[in-house]
């Protein structure tokens, strides 16, 4: 064989060489709604919005936490805004919860962080679970995981083992939290994301005031 005929088979194996593996490129591909996910969130961070009950089924006699209080999610813990967003979700005066998204190899976990006025974490904190595949880049949702099940058992929270989270995002437009579970529960707030408002205070725990 000739020299010339020998440049295109060695181009040919070069760029061989340095193509994607196929699972490298699957992974990716399988990977990018997660991203975009939580680049969307991101999008808003250092911002506040307030948002109102769209569903809160089955009614029932018992004090309900949520209703009448004003309700305002704030996008602040954007130190890493790939890999982790804090969303602290305040209810009236309690400032208790912050929703924590966090990039995995595989998807998006969503962590409920609970803590008391004194910063110490609730019994109860640290709830969640895993992106269920495939996920899109508007919406995830999360069925509850085993170390949550275990939680809200010894808690004796029977119902909360069922759980399942959803979040969706439109940006600019509106960020959706919903839980639920077998049996009619349905819980959805929905938030204006057009519409900026007033930072308010830290979460409990935070001592960090800037968004």
């Amino acid at each position: 064989m000739n020299a010339s005929a020998l440049v295109p088979a060695v181009l040919v194996l070069a760029l061989a060489g340095c193509s994607p593996q196929p699972d490298a490129v699957s992974h990716d591909i399988a990977n990018a709604p997660s991203d975009a996910f939580m680049s969307a969130v991101a999008a808003h961070c250092g911002k506040a919005f307030e948002g109102r009950i769209a569903v809160n089924e089955p009614k029932t006699d018992a004090p309900d936490p949520f209703e009448g209080k004003r309700l305002v999610m704030h996008v602040r813990g954007c130190e890493d805004p790939a890999h982790e967003l804090r969303i602290p979700f305040h209810v009236g005066d309690d400032h208790s919860r912050t929703w924590v998204l966090t990039r995995t190899e595989n998807g998006v976990r969503l962590k409920h962080d609970h803590r008391h006025e004194d910063g110490s974490p609730d019994a109860v904190t640290m709830y969640g679970g895993d992106s269920k595949p495939p996920g899109t880049a508007e919406r995830q949702s999360f069925p509850v995981d085993s170390d949550s099940v275990a939680m809200f058992r010894k808690a004796d929270m029977l119902a909360s083992v069922q759980n399942t989270w959803a979040m969706d995002v439109e940006p600019d437009q509106r960020f959706v939290y919903e839980l639920t579970r077998p049996g009619g529960r349905h819980f959805q707030v929905v938030f204006d994301l057009s519409k900026p408002v007033a930072l308010p205070p830290p979460p409990w725990g935070s001592e960090t005031p800037a968004p």
